[in-house]
């Protein structure tokens, strides 16, 4: 009977968790997705992602503002701007990921979880695409789904954020 009323009781908190609110980045050339190889990146362009992103946010209590910028100031500028805004982080740095100590730097500044997504297995593509300065900043990635690497890297970042953080290493 105790445990049937505490079971209720969860229930009743889970449904009002308070919304998270997780900033979405996304790097140069994401604008161009729908057009740009969509052998490799798919055929969803950046506003379906978002939309996609929004919605499974929605079912997750949690708020997405998705942001995209093809200049590394301008994505070092939103990271910063993240703290007291944001409890997480959901970064596809497209080819930022490769080659930006600075968006590095700005993630491990803002202390703020991360996860790393990339629409295509960057391990099966170019070597220089092999290496990640986000990866070891981050507290995950995912890729080679498509945009399912988007929503499983969302869900991840929420089920951290309410169930796992200062537990993960």
């Amino acid at each position: 009977m105790i445990a049937r009323a505490v079971a209720n009781i969860l229930k009743i908190l889970e449904l009002t968790l308070p919304p998270l609110s997780i900033l979405v980045l996304h790097g140069p050339n994401l604008n161009l997705l729908g057009q740009r190889e969509p052998g490799i990146y798919g055929s969803l362009t950046l506003a379906e992602i978002n939309c996609l992103l929004e919605a499974e946010g929605l079912k997750l209590q949690a708020k997405v503002a998705p942001v995209q910028s093809n200049h590394e100031g301008i994505l070092v500028d939103t990271i910063h701007g993240a703290l007291g805004q944001h409890q997480g982080i959901l970064i596809n740095a497209g080819a930022y990921t490769h080659t930006s100590v600075a968006l590095r730097d700005a993630i491990a500044g803002v202390n703020l979880p991360t996860v790393e997504v990339h629409l295509s297995n960057i391990y099966r593509r170019e070597d220089f695409r092999h290496h990640s300065y986000i990866a070891p900043v981050a507290i995950g990635q995912i890729s080679g789904f498509g945009v399912q690497s988007y929503l499983l890297g969302l869900q991840a970042l929420i089920h951290y954020l309410r169930n796992d953080q200062g537990t993960s290493t």
